[in-house]
């Protein structure tokens, strides 16, 4: 599932604002390097590309986004704006949508972009693993195409923010591998690869497609992606002018805004730090079915504290997990679970856990920054008696471990969407990716069945967040940023990713 592959490299690159960071801001002193005054625009990836296949582009997808073009391009809250489709309508029960194909266009191999072509891609999609398009039937007349659903999808508009499009031939190449392998990309995106300048794993290059209906949009002649997996080597590369942009680490960030000739764009607070009690029924560990037991946790942690000292200032204090300005996100509440400790282990007393019980939480090198978080997440949760069994997790497996439902309790910093229906997806519903033990509960059920109904959806994912603060099923801790070094020479005004989480091709200007 598209937005899966997303969330997954985010949780792989962990580049996220980093835990001991110093304060953010925008420097633009000197004339710095970067290679835009040539026509050319590079950026630094801090981990390679997945493969051509297919999908939402994945985190720092610049790639993708060059050589693909989407059905819809969503703005910052994940609302379809013109892109392949130039005008469509969605159904006001969510089950489908009808489009006018831009006409005119082409892919890179000369085939026409047509609603057949589109056609073809959905029909494709809608049969992949874990596919949530299952069940979609496309009809197609003339320049017009037609998209429906067999049930209802409040994510409807969402998913379809998903769907970039390549060839029809390049679909039936990959179908005839066994595993559906797109050995080229061939799209109809604001950029062509250069295959003779390209070397897979180092370095993608692209040349402008003139032809492309948005090109003014896309002003450099060509687009160069260096994969740079070590903090040293992007920030060296950032400074001395060959690259334009990265994202930055805790180790790059103040280098950043000391170097001459540099910015660095701040994303604010697109991620929140927090532990997921998936396990709220206490099928795993007893103790955490108990509510005063959850809110006991939420108790021990000096969000203020974390903000402002682990944090370095980078970060403000979380009180729900939703991101700010989303339909879910409730404006003005007050810290539900105030830090105090010896209310607390009152808490604690009064459930039964005084001499509390241990909790296995999963560690990954260089994920999420765990590693650093965890000495204050053990410190604080040892005051109530509960010891961190600390699990580390490599290798192939580490990250379908970590959602396996293995681990009760995990802890991530995680992203959030403008979109916040595609959070609760993700976090509250018992199928969501991050809900690792999959409990369902009847009171969410039923305020879901009501946005799936289009029921003053609003309010009813305000109902879902405030469900979960008063059973204490996250703890969240901190809002943190992230943060995007480039040269002067480059400007981006801001980030149109409804994750937040970096520039998208089309903000480089």
């Amino acid at each position: 599932m598209r937005h899966l592959a997303r969330r997954a490299a985010v949780v792989a690159a962990a580049v996220a604002v980093a835990v001991g960071a110093t304060l953010s801001g925008c420097t633009s002193t000197g004339t710095g390097g970067g290679s835009s005054a040539k026509g050319t625009l590079t950026l630094g990836m801090t981990a390679d590309i997945p493969g051509w296949t297919p999908a939402q582009p994945s985190y720092q997808g610049w790639p993708a986004m060059a050589v693909y073009d989407q059905i819809f391009r969503c703005d910052a809250k994940g609302n379809p704006q013109p892109d392949m489709a130039d005008t469509f309508t969605f159904s006001s029960d969510n089950t489908s949508f009808t489009a006018h194909i831009r006409t005119g266009q082409k892919f890179s191999d000369g085939e026409a972009v047509d609603a057949k072509a589109v056609k073809t891609y959905l029909d494709w999609s809608a049969v992949q693993a874990n596919s949530r398009l299952k069940g979609l039937k496309v009809t197609t007349s003339g320049d017009n195409l037609t998209a429906t659903l067999p049930s209802a999808n409040p994510l409807f508009k969402l998913l379809m923010c998903y769907q970039i499009v390549p060839s029809p031939k390049a679909i039936a190449a990959a179908e005839k591998t066994k595993n559906e392998v797109f050995a080229k990309p061939i799209g109809s995106g604001p950029y062509i690869l250069d295959a003779q300048a390209t070397t897979a794993g180092s370095v993608y290059t692209f040349t402008k497609n003139d032809d492309y209906w948005d090109s003014k949009t896309f002003p450099y002649k060509k687009l160069v992606v260096k994969v740079l997996k070590s903090d040293t080597a992007a920030i060296n590369a950032l400074k001395t002018g060959q690259i334009d942009g990265t994202l930055l680490s805790s180790a790059t960030l103040k280098e950043a805004q000391s170097a001459a000739g540099l910015k660095v764009l701040t994303l604010k607070g697109p991620n929140t730090t927090r532990l997921l009690i998936t396990d709220h029924q206490g099928k795993v560990i007893p103790a955490l079915g108990n509510l005063d037991v959850r809110k006991a946790i939420n108790m021990v942690f000096d969000r203020d504290s974390m903000a402002k000292d682990l944090y370095q200032g980078n970060a403000t204090p979380a009180y729900q997990i939703f991101k700010p300005g989303s339909d879910a996100y409730i404006p003005g509440l007050k810290d539900p679970y105030p830090y105090d400790v010896a209310k607390a282990k009152a808490l604690m007393a009064q459930a039964g856990y005084a001499d509390g019980f241990t909790v296995p939480i999963p560690v990954i090198e260089n994920g999420g920054n765990i590693d650093l978080l965890l000495p204050y997440v053990t410190q604080q949760l040892a005051l109530l008696n509960i010891k961190v069994q600390q699990v580390p997790l490599s290798g192939p497996n580490m990250y379908s471990d970590l959602l396996g439902g293995k681990y009760p309790m995990p802890l991530w910093q995680l992203g959030n969407y403008g979109a916040s229906l595609q959070d609760i997806q993700d976090y509250v519903l018992p199928s969501g990716i991050w809900n690792v033990e999959h409990q369902d509960d009847p009171t969410v059920d039923g305020i879901w069945s009501k946005i799936v109904a289009g029921e003053d959806v609003k309010k009813n994912e305000q109902a879902i967040n405030q469900y979960t603060i008063d059973q204490a099923w996250f703890v969240p801790m901190v809002y943190a940023d992230n943060f995007y070094g480039h040269s002067s020479k480059v400007r981006i005004d801001g980030s149109t990713d409804f994750a937040g989480l970096q520039p998208m091709l089309w903000d480089f200007k």
